[in-house]
C-alpha cells in the first residue's frame, strides 16, 4: 500500500510517499480501505520529533480515517453492528496516513449518511477530544458558558457545534477579525480577537462579571493564570495542549476561594476501553445530530495524500478555519 512516512524530524517536506506492507487486523480489530485521513496538530508535533507514538502503535502519522471495512474480527464486527463494506470513520493511535489502516472495532463509528468520506475523516479526533474534555471532564451543562481558546481550529469548531447543540453559550478567541467572524457564523455567541483585545476583560464584560463555567484551553503556559480569572465560581479549566508552554503559575487561594477545578487530559495513549466509552456516547448523543444535519464538520480544504507536506504547511500557517484532510481516492 501507499503511505506517508516521516523520513526524519523536520519541516513539512520530510513527509514522503512510500510503500508499506498492508496491515492485518487482529482480535477486536478491523481493516479500513482509507478514502480520507484527517490532519491534526499532533501530527505536526510528531513530524517535528516531539510526540512519539505510544508503544505498539504505527510509526506512520495520522489519528483519524474514513473509508470502507474490508476485513476484520467477525465476532467484534457483529457485536458492534458493523459489516464488511460499510463506511466507517475511526480514531486510531497512528497509521492514518495510509491507503489501509487497522483500527479497534470499538473506536469505529458508522459514517452518518449525509456526510462524504472527507467530512467523516474530520470527525473522530476532534469530536472524541471535545466530548471527553468539555462534557466528561468539564461537565458542561445547558445554560452554562464555555470559553474556547482557538475557536477557528479543528477542535474549536467542533467545540462550538457541540456546545451549542447541547444548549451552552459559547465565547471563543481567535487571532484575526475574519476568524472571529467565521466563528460567529458557525454559531459562537461571542468572539474575541486576542491580538487586539484583553480576553479576560472581554469575558467579564460579556458575562456581566460572572465569568464562564468551563474553559477549553490548547495554550497553557501564561494563559492558565488569566483563564482562572475568567472562571465563575465552581468553574472548570480543562487543558488539552501546551502550545504556550508546559509551565504555569496559579493563585492557589483563587482556586480555593472560587472552588475551581484545574484539569486536563491527553487521548492518544488511553486504552481502547476508554475510547470505546466515548465512541458509544458519541453514537448515542451526537451521531443523530450529524445524521439530521443539525451539526456538521467544517472542512477548510482537502489535499491529495501525496501533497501531505502542503497540508502540514497550511496547518502551521494557522490560516485555516476548521479541518484539513488528505484524500486517497479520487
Amino acid at each position: 500500500m501507499q503511505a506517508i512516512a516521516i523520513t526524519q524530524p523536520g519541516a513539512p517536506e520530510v513527509l514522503q510517499l512510500c510503500q508499506r506492507p498492508r496491515p492485518e487486523p487482529g482480535v477486536g480489530e478491523l481493516l479500513i480501505e482509507v478514502a480520507a485521513s484527517g490532519v491534526n496538530r499532533p501530527d505536526v508535533v510528531q513530524r517535528l520529533g516531539h510526540y512519539a507514538p505510544p508503544p505498539g502503535a504505527s510509526e506512520l502519522p495520522g489519528l483519524e480515517v474514513a473509508g470502507r471495512i474490508v476485513a476484520g474480527d467477525a465476532a467484534a464486527l457483529a457485536a458492534a453492528g458493523l459489516a464488511l463494506g460499510e463506511r466507517v470513520c475511526a480514531l486510531v493511535t497512528g497509521g492514518g496516513y495510509a491507503e489501509y489502516c487497522v483500527a479497534p472495532v470499538a473506536q469505529c463509528l458508522p459514517v452518518p449518511p449525509p456526510l462524504s468520506d472527507v467530512e467523516a475523516a474530520a470527525l473522530p479526533e476532534t469530536f472524541f477530544t471535545v466530548w471527553s474534555n468539555v462534557f466528561d471532564r468539564g461537565r458542561l451543562q445547558a445554560g452554562e458558558w464555555l470559553l474556547v481558546q482557538g475557536g477557528s481550529s479543528g477542535i474549536g469548531v467542533a467545540a462550538i457545534a457541540l456546545a451549542k447543540a447541547f444548549g451552552a453559550q459559547v465565547i471563543v478567541t481567535a487571532g484575526a477579525d475574519d476568524k472571529c467572524a467565521a466563528c460567529l457564523a458557525l454559531g459562537a455567541d461571542h468572539a474575541i480577537n486576542y491580538r487586539t483585545q484583553d480576553f479576560v476583560a472581554e469575558v467579564q464584560r460579556i458575562t456581566g462579571g460572572r465569568g464562564v463555567d468551563v474553559v477549553l484551553d490548547m495554550v497553557a503556559g501564561s494563559y492558565v493564570a488569566r483563564e482562572l480569572d475568567c472562571l465563575a465560581e465552581d468553574g472548570r479549566l480543562v487543558l488539552i495542549a501546551v502550545q504556550g508552554g508546559v509551565r504555569a503559575e496559579v493563585n492557589a487561594w483563587q482556586l480555593m476561594a472560587k472552588r475551581l477545578t484545574l484539569t486536563g487530559s491527553t487521548l492518544r495513549a488511553r486504552p481502547v476501553a476508554f475510547k470505546a466509552a466515548i465512541a458509544q456516547q458519541l453514537r448515542q448523543r451526537v451521531w443523530p445530530l450529524l445524521a439530521s444535519g443539525q451539526i456538521k464538520p467544517v472542512v477548510y480544504r482537502h489535499f491529495p495524500a501525496c501533497e501531505a507536506a502542503a497540508a502540514h504547511g497550511l496547518m502551521e500557517s494557522n490560516q485555516h478555519i476548521g479541518k484539513i484532510v488528505l484524500t486517497w481516492k479520487e
